[in-house]
């Protein structure tokens, strides 16, 4: 295997695939070669300027290169009839990640998308307490990271969430509201989302990397129980009625489940192993890939016609100290990148 992209995420997936037994990790790629150096000492394996240059070496490589890029090598290594895992979101647009579909359905090689919160512990069992879920709500905060900024909070982090509430609903979504704002790039930084299923479910996301603090929970609400989520610290809690009428709390019974203690990202790879040796589709397939970034650009075109600023035209809905408030964060954004 090879790894292209040599930044934080693409060092994780070389750490973890160095030491998976059966697994020889033959290079670290990127344009930037001191990092790929690194990133290979850190592995022992070596490092390569152009991923090209390897893939006559490899049987699959993971692509965790900026997102407007996983599609062009993306196709490229999925031409070579090489598996593919591609970092989330999948690609830029719809119809490059059909392509990518297209592409491994006709070398028959196996295209896994990286949404590794499918594979947290906590969502693992939690997916097996989920019964018609009636209201659910997520947040996901962060600090900010000038290397994203290329994209927006939704392609950045909302899409983990997205894929997930789509996994647990098990629905089409009937409609959206969506809002946000951009600080400190030129893409949303902030944004909150209101999603409505057809079965009647509603789910109420909240994304955000201009948070000082980590905050990764989603909760779930449904007849017959209450399940909390903690992604961070993979812990999960389910909270369920042991009678119809609930007279107190001693009918009320708390459920704490033991859960597994493997990295994601390691459960991730191992998943993505077991589909390349016995020829199965991934439980995060290219089609999941392709459904999670429908919604996800579904979203962002939504919060560029209602952003907090303006509203269909109007004038401004927040008050002039806002905007200003608005410039300085900008000036300190700009700050950060130069610095960065």
């Amino acid at each position: 295997m090879g790894v292209v992209g040599a930044g934080r995420i693409g060092g994780h997936h070389a750490r973890i695939l160095s030491k998976i037994p059966g697994v020889e990790l033959v290079a670290v790629c990127d344009t930037n070669l001191w990092r790929a150096q690194l990133a290979a000492w850190q592995c022992n394996t070596v490092a390569a300027r152009d991923y090209k240059d390897v893939l006559k070496q490899v049987d699959a490589m993971v692509v965790a290169v900026p997102t407007p890029l996983h599609a062009e090598v993306g196709k490229e290594i999925l031409g070579r009839g090489i598996h593919c895992l591609i970092e989330k979101p999948l690609a830029a647009s719809v119809e490059e990640a059909r392509e990518l579909l297209d592409l491994s359905a006709e070398k028959k090689v196996v295209l896994q998308v990286g949404h590794v919160e499918r594979f947290n512990p906590a969502v693992l069992e939690a997916i097996q307490h989920v019964r018609n879920p009636r209201y659910i709500t997520v947040e996901r905060l962060g600090p900010y990271d000038p290397r994203v900024a290329h994209i927006g909070v939704v392609l950045d982090l909302m899409i983990h969430d997205l894929d997930i509430l789509l996994t647990l609903v098990g629905s089409e979504v009937d409609s959206l509201e969506a809002v946000g704002a951009h600080l400190l790039s030129e893409h949303e930084d902030i944004a909150n989302v209101r999603v409505r299923f057809k079965t009647g479910c509603i789910a109420d996301l909240t994304a955000s990397r201009i948070s000082l603090e980590k905050s990764r929970k989603l909760r779930v609400f449904q007849p017959d129980s209450y399940i909390s989520l903690d992604y961070g610290s993979s812990a999960l809690k389910i909270y369920r009625k042991k009678t119809e009428h609930i007279k107190s709390l001693k009918d009320i019974e708390i459920i704490r489940p033991k859960l597994d203690t493997t990295e994601p990202l390691k459960k991730e790879h191992l998943h993505w192993l077991d589909c390349i040796r016995h020829n199965r589709k991934p439980w995060p397939s290219g089609e999941r890939g392709v459904e999670a970034l429908k919604l996800a650009l579904q979203v962002s075109d939504e919060l560029e016609r209602y952003k907090v600023s303006h509203y269909a035209g109007s004038r401004s809905l927040i008050p002039e100290w806002a905007h200003d408030l608005s410039k300085i964060a900008k000036t300190v954004g700009k700050d950060i990148l130069k610095s960065n």
